[in-house]
């Protein structure tokens, strides 16, 4: 079995059990995880034991995003070093994100995501993959133009657009009743509603679960979902150049986080007092 140092994977009573397990770093998504996380799904995938696969997060947060330049990031882009300027760039973001995202949201079998605690940019694109979006009652969505941008297909677009043109955070019982999350917990119930959901789905023959979620993506993708996938990546790439400009409006907030989710947590932190 391979050894995973980012992320565990475990596999028992069908359900195949992935977990982001960076917890120092809130599972900030270095692309160390993020290979390991394309590999664990592609080995459930092909296994006929798992019927179900389930992501969750270890520690207190789903996943903060992006990883923003931790030592191992830092050491890993030293000895695998992408080609210089916007077509390495191009290559890494496609490379991580629209190729495995949507592989991992055709994968055959059912998909479920557990979330708590805060899922940020890279974190919301991970859990948007999933089928199924379980949340803690404490869960913090933060969304924006990212790399994968499934957000007009998750809300509706005129919410969309209202949540995004303000940068903020989205509380789990806000994100289910735009329908991006299914179901909302107590935080110390939310493993087990999600492993008892996972049991019941994996009781169903897995050929008529692969033919249903099928039949639903191929109903999006009749609409232009994978296309809009592609081009909106490019827009995000577009957009990020544009933040070098001298004037853009919000460059008191770089280099690290993107801008609309420091806007979105900076009003949290007033929000809350200064508290996380």
């Amino acid at each position: 079995m391979t050894t995973y140092s980012a992320i565990t994977y475990e596999v028992s009573d069908k359900i195949a059990r992935i977990t982001l397990n960076r917890p120092r770093y809130r599972n900030a998504q270095s692309q160390k995880m993020l290979q390991e996380l394309d590999h664990a799904i592609i080995a459930a995938n092909a296994d006929h034991a798992v019927h179900v696969i389930t992501l969750f997060g270890a520690g207190e947060d789903f996943s903060s995003g992006h990883d923003l330049g931790t030592a191992d990031e830092a050491e890993y882009r030293v000895r695998f070093p992408d080609e210089a300027g916007m077509r390495g760039t191009f290559a890494r973001s496609w490379r991580n994100y629209p190729d495995t995202h949507l592989r991992w949201r055709n994968i055959g079998k059912p998909t479920i995501a557990a979330v708590q605690g805060y899922c940020i940019y890279g974190g919301w694109m991970v859990a948007s993959t999933m089928d199924i979006i379980y949340a803690a009652d404490d869960a913090k969505f933060i969304g924006g133009l990212f790399q994968y941008f499934s957000i007009p297909w998750d809300i509706h677009p005129r919410r969309a657009k209202e949540l995004l043109f303000e940068g903020r955070v989205l509380t789990a019982d806000e994100a289910k009743e735009l329908g991006f999350v299914n179901r909302v917990f107590p935080r110390e119930l939310l493993v087990e509603a999600t492993l008892a959901y996972a049991a019941e789905v994996a009781k169903n023959d897995p050929f008529e679960m692969r033919m249903t979620k099928l039949a639903i993506n191929q109903a999006q993708d009749a609409q232009g979902f994978t296309g809009h996938i592609h081009s909106a990546h490019s827009m995000f790439h577009v957009s990020l150049v544009g933040e070098k400009d001298p004037d853009f409006a919000l460059g008191r907030f770089l280099p690290k986080r993107r801008p609309m989710a420091a806007i979105a947590l900076e009003r949290r932190r007033r929000a809350s007092g200064g508290a996380n």
